[in-house]
């Protein structure tokens, strides 16, 4: 008897973590929250949840919102992805001497019309980027931006914010010696993969 209730809770709690995952997934793809945190804890306070354990992980929200970009309009998706990286390669292109890096949504393919191009740069001294930027003519935003580089540790990095064409663009500034260590994942928890122009150039074309 206690094992078939226990089992049955568990189901309930399983149940309850999937369909706060795919309310945190619809506020991502339609209200443009960024923050995982945050849509959790905005699809919690909607169903009335308090109880950690039923909160979903950033992974299980991750794949209801690929799951959510597969059933809703999914010729508008890859049609966005598409220009995205056609974009994400310009702008890498135009910051080459600094060795771009794609990282986040455009990369993994899991975008919605809220996404932003985020790219890392490496350089010593970040005002090089603000200049290559003013001379080729666009207009920009100095930044600080806050990464995860251990699971107890974050630091603070310079970065720029612009646009081309009608995108978002972010870009973190590591100093030189970062180009091997990558920040962790806010998804899973691991390096964040990074891809080099040449690999952005493939995935646009594919």
């Amino acid at each position: 008897m206690g094992r078939r209730m226990d089992s049955r809770k568990d189901s309930q709690l399983n149940n309850l973590r999937l369909v706060l995952a795919q309310e945190a997934a619809r506020l991502i793809r339609d209200h443009g929250i960024e923050d995982f945190r945050t849509a959790k804890s905005k699809a919690a306070e909607r169903f009335g949840v308090r109880q950690y354990g039923a909160l979903p992980s950033n992974l299980e929200i991750e794949q209801a919102l690929a799951e959510r970009n597969r059933i809703f309009g999914q010729d508008e998706h890859t049609s966005l992805l598409v220009s995205l990286r056609n974009v994400a390669v310009t702008v890498m292109y135009e910051l080459q001497s600094f060795r771009p890096c794609l990282v986040g949504p455009v990369l993994s393919g899991n975008v919605t019309e809220h996404s932003v191009i985020d790219l890392h740069l490496f350089s010593d001294a970040s005002e090089n980027i603000g200049m290559q930027l003013h001379a080729s003519g666009i207009r920009h935003n100095a930044v600080s931006r806050r990464h995860r580089m251990r699971h107890d540790h974050f630091e603070q990095y310079p970065g720029y914010r612009f646009f081309a064409d009608e995108f978002e663009v972010q870009a973190t500034v590591f100093p030189e010696r970062r180009k091997g260590h990558a920040p962790l994942c806010p998804v899973n928890g691991r390096p964040m993969q990074r891809a080099g122009l040449r690999d952005v150039e493939s995935l646009a074309l594919a």
